[in-house]
């Protein structure tokens, strides 16, 4: 890696950022610290910007087209991980990661189909897979966070035991808890759902957030998810949430289904987002690799002021993501804690309710800011149990 370039994380000030009008510094009053949804506090890498500046300089703000996003993520991928997996003519632009995922699904499902997810897991999970009415299925985690290989395969189980078409959608690095799947566990996974009969569909949105010590893993790498489907994106890698685009990526056997995905849905991603993440691939990874370096920081920094400030919580570093799972159960403040440090602290963390089975008494912290916020944020949390 190059470390060439600055901490992203270090170069904005709070009332910079309190400038911005996106969802994290809207959401809440100013004097509440926003460290839950995944907004990072950063500014763009400067070949994202430069080139969504010279877009909107030449008023190329049309629609989509082309495949160099594909193209820029089949060049990312084998220089970052090694795979050469993201063949152009099996990629399909999408919105974005989570509306690529349900139109994944409706080409492999039907309605009342069952998905099997992760819990504690990214809400929106439940909330899409039920509003395409489809039912949920958990198979909750195990011990350090990883995948329960039995609690999986009940889960399968029960999935197909009405005779029904059935998926499983994964989370890879997960989301909240930051793991990040072995060659070996992914293998395990693609091994079971062949024996079952689901279909994967991998969210792999955060592939470009792994930390130093870890591994990412493409699912469509490992054997026998050849008839699976993955879909990434350079969002949260370069902050780009704002400047929608996603690509879904068939396996080799999974192209005929793509292929059905209907023309329309091409429409939905932004022509000034595609051209972002295409640069944000190709030229941002001194950038990216900068920000890893502060990611790391932050998450051992908040091991430290945990250990000191808030020893009651158990907190597990995150081998990707930016983001941090805090098990309060220890404190006493319930189900939520996340509106008790709110109430009494004035930090917003992502409430662990939402997250399903094995989310009570958690909250989600976002490692995506300065280390000075991070340790206000600790601060405010331990004064609010006073």
């Amino acid at each position: 890696m190059s470390y060439e370039e600055p901490n992203p994380l270090r170069r904005l000030s709070l009332d910079e950022l309190r400038l911005r009008t996106s969802m994290k510094w809207r959401a809440y009053p100013p004097d509440v610290l926003p460290l839950w949804v995944a907004e990072m506090d950063v500014p763009l890498a400067e070949p994202v910007a430069r080139a969504v500046c010279e877009a909107v300089e030449l008023g190329d703000t049309g629609y989509p087209t082309g495949t160099e996003y594909a193209e820029a993520l089949d060049d990312f991928a084998r220089k970052r991980w090694g795979w050469d997996g993201v063949a152009v003519e099996r990629t399909a632009i999408v919105p974005d990661v989570m509306l690529g995922i349900v139109e994944a699904l409706k080409l492999i499902t039907g309605p009342g189909d069952a998905v099997v997810v992760n819990s504690p897991v990214y809400p929106p999970f439940y909330a899409f897979v039920e509003h395409m009415d489809r039912r949920v299925v958990e198979a909750p985690l195990g011990a350090g966070h990883r995948i329960d290989l039995d609690a999986l395969e009940s889960a399968f189980r029960q999935a197909v035991a009405g005779g029904g078409r059935a998926a499983y959608l994964l989370c890879s690095p997960h989301n909240p808890t930051g793991t990040v799947h072995t060659r070996e566990e992914l293998a395990a996974v693609a091994e079971l759902a062949g024996r079952h009969g689901l279909r994967v569909v991998a969210d792999e949105i955060h592939a470009p957030l792994v930390l130093p010590g870890a591994e990412f893993v493409p699912y469509l790498s490992v054997p026998g998810a050849e008839n699976a489907f993955s879909l990434m994106s350079a969002s949260k890698g370069w902050n780009l949430a704002g400047l929608k685009a996603a690509l879904a990526v068939a396996g080799s056997t999974a192209a005929t289904d793509l292929a059905r995905m209907p023309e329309e849905v091409s429409h939905g991603p932004s022509h000034v987002g595609i051209i972002a993440h295409t640069v944000a691939l190709r030229h941002g990874g001194g950038w990216l690799d900068a920000l890893l370096v502060g990611l790391d920081e932050n998450r051992r920094l908040l091991a430290e002021l945990l250990a000191s400030r808030l020893p009651g919580v158990r907190y597990e570093q995150p081998q990707g993501t930016c983001l941090a799972w805090l098990d309060c159960r220890a404190l006493g403040l319930g189900d939520d804690p996340a509106a008790v440090f709110l109430d009494r602290g004035r930090v917003a963390l992502s409430s662990g309710t939402a997250f399903g089975t094995g989310g009570a008494g958690h909250v989600r912290l976002n490692l995506g800011a300065s280390p000075e916020v991070i340790i206000e944020a600790v601060r405010r949390m331990a004064g609010a149990l006073g």
